[in-house]
């Protein structure tokens, strides 16, 4: 008669849901490495009991030296910003640069506040008119005060992502065709070449004239200033997708090229099925540098053009000049920074989604 042993059968429990555990937070590990948290991870195995002195050394690694290295920045900032004079005061400090940010935030708030009860007091204005019999009487008007600087914010994502939309429905099908087609990549490789390299200011007074003389009005979703900076967009941010594709469909592997061939698969079947799935790296590291490049060439337009979003703001506080107008900018600045952070942990996350092989 066999006794079986309790304890060996509590360590194999434990074992196992300690490899459960270990496994759950291995998945998340891929979520933490999208968002930008990879140093999470580590702390996590150090608490389940993994290597808890190696584990700690990855956390220093992952997010206490990218901690010290920002410490040290602010800090040699904060010392060298007072000394450097400009025609509108010493450079602001990251405490004068918080304080405007805060005072922007409170800006914002309060436009917020009212709109809504100027929204309010129409809507109550038209029921009494309704309820007068003078319904002929009633408007409908929209709220006329300056944009905060999150309404620019907001404008210049919608900008970007529209002009990004816009280039990636052109460059992806180009890259496809220069991708399979040795003719087709010889007759689009010049044009690439040459269209490549040219500046977003070069772009910006063509587009100006073209749009003006399409569209008579600036009104709606649609309106010229927002096409202006969103085509101008679009010319300067489809190479890198274009580029890429072609890339990625030309270096597909013979021998899938070969199969095809054999199952005697379709234009459309080959495409879908065997083109698209073998180069999505290579089209999502295309689509990660052109919404790059768009972020930063949609700040210049806005700036160059006047139309609404970050870069008019930029713009409208140098030429004020008053002695708020540097820290704005910087914090206009850092706010560039960090969104163009996360539109590329956005696509990031998007590649992770349909690729197996994202990288960092």
């Amino acid at each position: 008669m066999t006794i079986a042993d309790p304890d060996f059968a509590r360590n194999a429990n434990r074992e196992a849901r300690r490899a459960r555990l270990f496994t759950r937070i291995n998945k998340a590990d891929a979520w933490f490495r999208v968002l930008g948290l990879a140093w999470i991870t580590p702390i996590l195995r150090a608490a389940a009991g993994d290597n808890p002195h190696a584990q700690v050394r990855e956390v220093w690694k992952l997010l206490g030296v990218p901690v010290l290295a920002i410490a040290g920045f602010l800090a040699l900032w904060a010392v060298l910003a007072p000394k450097v004079e400009t025609s509108l005061g010493a450079i602001p400090g990251p405490a004068e640069v918080w304080s405007e940010a805060v005072n922007l935030h409170a800006d914002a708030v309060d436009k917020a506040a009212k709109e809504a009860k100027f929204t309010e007091l129409l809507a109550e204005r038209n029921a009494k008119l309704v309820a007068a019999g003078r319904a002929e009487e009633v408007k409908q008007m929209a709220y006329t005060g300056a944009p905060s600087y999150y309404d620019q914010i907001g404008t210049s994502i919608r900008t970007v992502f529209f002009g990004f939309l816009l280039a990636s429905l052109v460059a992806i099908p180009l890259g496809i065709l220069a991708g399979l087609s040795p003719a087709a990549n010889a007759a689009i490789n010049p044009i690439v070449q040459i269209f490549k390299p040219v500046s977003p200011l070069a772009w910006l007074p063509i587009v100006t004239m073209v749009i003006s003389a399409l569209m008579a009005t600036n009104d709606g979703f649609f309106a010229k200033s927002f096409l202006v900076s969103a085509i101008t967009v679009t010319l300067c941010s489809l190479w890198p997708t274009l580029i890429n594709t072609a890339l990625g469909v030309a270096s597909i592997d013979k021998d899938l090229v070969n199969v095809s061939k054999v199952l005697k698969m379709g234009t459309w079947a080959k495409i879908t099925k065997l083109v698209l799935p073998s180069a999505l790296p290579l089209i999502f590291t295309g689509l990660r540098l052109s919404l790059g490049v768009g972020w930063m060439v949609l700040i210049a337009a806005e700036m160059l053009a006047q139309n609404p979003g970050l870069g008019k703001f930029v713009w409208d506080e140098f030429q004020n000049g008053s002695s708020a107008s540097l820290a704005r900018i910087m914090v206009a600045v850092f706010t560039i920074g960090i969104i163009g952070f996360l539109l590329d942990r956005v696509m990031f996350a998007v590649q992770s989604l349909f690729t197996f092989s994202a990288n960092r």
